[in-house]
């Protein structure tokens, strides 16, 4: 690919839309926009949605030109990588005329359940991916969960796409069981201690090997 091509991919929704060395996140939606015939959807991070500089311009302008569609903020701890919720951007280059000016921000952070063989992630159940989808489907406002905006109100937030923003929560204190609580604090410590155990019966061989 020349620099030509290059230049005609980032240049095609928002002038000089290259972004920093350091976060090409931007950069991977301009190439999938560029190249798809009507849809598209990507995971990020959620810093894609709040970053300034560079990437709020291209934002600013993917957004203008009314290509995004839906914000969907994930649970947390699905990933390998990272226990950080990610988001998915789903972009649409026909939006339907009763969804063009306007973006579905959903709230998906409590739909999951516990993976059944890894400790520290959670997954998505078929049940928790169905209610994601309909909501996206039905694009209309889910109280505590969606929430149909408007570009007006996006601009007044400085096209800062934070789901936060925009979908409420209700402030509900958080029913801790206890018991449970302590019987997975007491597991973790026991693997813990085993993993000691081990590493000390290693260094105790390596020592005995260099003796």
């Amino acid at each position: 690919m020349s620099k030509d091509d290059i230049k005609q991919i980032y240049n095609s929704i928002v002038e000089a839309g290259y972004t920093p060395k350091t976060t090409a996140d931007w950069a991977w939606v301009q190439l999938m926009l560029y190249y798809a015939k009507k849809k598209v959807g990507i995971i990020l991070d959620q810093g894609a949605l709040f970053r300034g500089g560079k990437e709020e311009n291209i934002r600013r302008g993917i957004v203008k030109s009314d290509l995004l569609e839906a914000v969907i903020l994930l649970p947390e701890k699905l990933f390998y990588n990272t226990q950080a919720a990610g988001i998915i951007l789903v972009f649409n280059k026909e939006k339907p005329a009763e969804r063009k000016g306007k973006v579905i921000f959903i709230d998906a952070g409590e739909l999951y359940i516990k993976h059944p063989e890894i400790r520290k992630l959670n997954q998505l159940s078929e049940e928790n991916i169905n209610k994601i989808v309909n909501m996206y489907n039905e694009f209309k406002d889910v109280e505590n969960s969606a929430r149909i905006v408007s570009f007006d109100e996006i601009e007044k937030n400085d096209y800062n796409l934070n789901v936060s923003l925009y979908v409420q929560k209700e402030n509900e204190s958080e029913e801790i069981d206890i018991f449970r609580e302590f019987e997975e604090l007491k597991s973790l410590e026991e693997e813990r201690q085993s993993i000691m155990e081990k590493l000390e019966s290693y260094l105790e061989e390596v020592k005995r090997l260099n003796g």
